[in-house]
Order: structure tokens, then C-alpha cells, then sequence
């Protein structure tokens, strides 16, 4: 299961962000961060965020909202 990938000229692109990934993050990078939760024969869902590797850590580029709704 991978978390992300790196984002540039192709749709998924190095380095694919997952646990067993021993590549260093290095600033001036953008990747995906994309949490989710699938429940196999049901549905799935997941956030999409890009991400700035900087000197200081990262910073997320997307600005939409987080919060929960509930949709009846």
C-alpha cells in the first residue's frame, strides 16, 4: 500500500511515499499525501493533499477544508 508519490510532468511519478521507502524527502519537492480508508466490496475514500518538501519540513499547497459532513 503506498501513502503518495512524487508529482511532476507524469501522473505518478518517483518516489512512491510508503513504509519500506528508504529514499530521503529533499526540498524543492512536491508529492501527494493521500490517506484513506477502503472497505473492500463497499466503498473507499481519501484525502488528496500536495506537499511541499521545504528546509523546515513540508508544507501542504491544498487549502480545502477537512471537516467531517455528514450527507443524508
Amino acid at each position: 500500500m503506498h501513502f503518495g508519490h512524487g508529482v511532476g510532468l507524469d501522473i505518478h511519478e518517483e518516489p512512491i511515499i510508503h513504509s519500506k521507502n528508504e529514499k530521503a524527502l529533499k526540498k524543492g519537492m512536491v508529492i501527494t499525501n493521500e490517506p484513506g480508508i477502503y472497505v473492500p466490496g463497499s466503498f473507499g475514500i481519501r484525502i488528496e493533499d500536495t506537499v511541499l518538501i521545504t528546509e523546515e519540513g513540508a508544507e501542504v499547497l491544498t487549502k480545502s477544508p477537512k471537516d467531517y459532513c455528514i450527507i443524508n
